[in-house]
């Protein structure tokens, strides 16, 4: 089950922190394995996590992190929590809010899988 970033919006993958560069071996920075844990990745069980720009000496590099499904479900539910205790949207109706949509719906298919 893959997930594009065109499934995920931008503000959605905002939330969605990733380890810092220095904490990351070489299979997690070209996405072959779990930004978070290190299981080994395909095209059908990536979440694609978006584009993230690093400064550089040189100017910019990007990054295209990717995550399992299960981790990306651990992130998105710690994300949904903070962000529904902030936005009016989800005080009010969190059918409304696609931030807290998506990151329920994210944490839905991990539980899935």
């Amino acid at each position: 089950m893959s997930t594009t970033t065109q499934e995920i919006p931008s503000e959605v993958l905002r939330l969605l922190e990733v380890p810092a560069l220095d904490d990351q071996y070489e299979a997690q920075l070209r996405g072959a394995a779990c930004v978070w844990d290190g299981t080994p990745l395909t095209a059908e069980t990536a979440v694609e996590l978006g584009e993230r720009r690093h400064r550089h000496l040189h100017g910019y590099f990007s990054t295209f992190p990717r995550g399992c499904v299960s981790c990306v479900a651990d992130r998105a539910h710690r994300a949904v929590l903070d962000h529904c205790r902030m936005c009016e949207q989800c005080m009010e109706d969190g059918a409304i809010c696609m931030v807290g949509r998506v990151l329920y719906r994210l944490v839905r298919e991990g539980r899935r899988a």
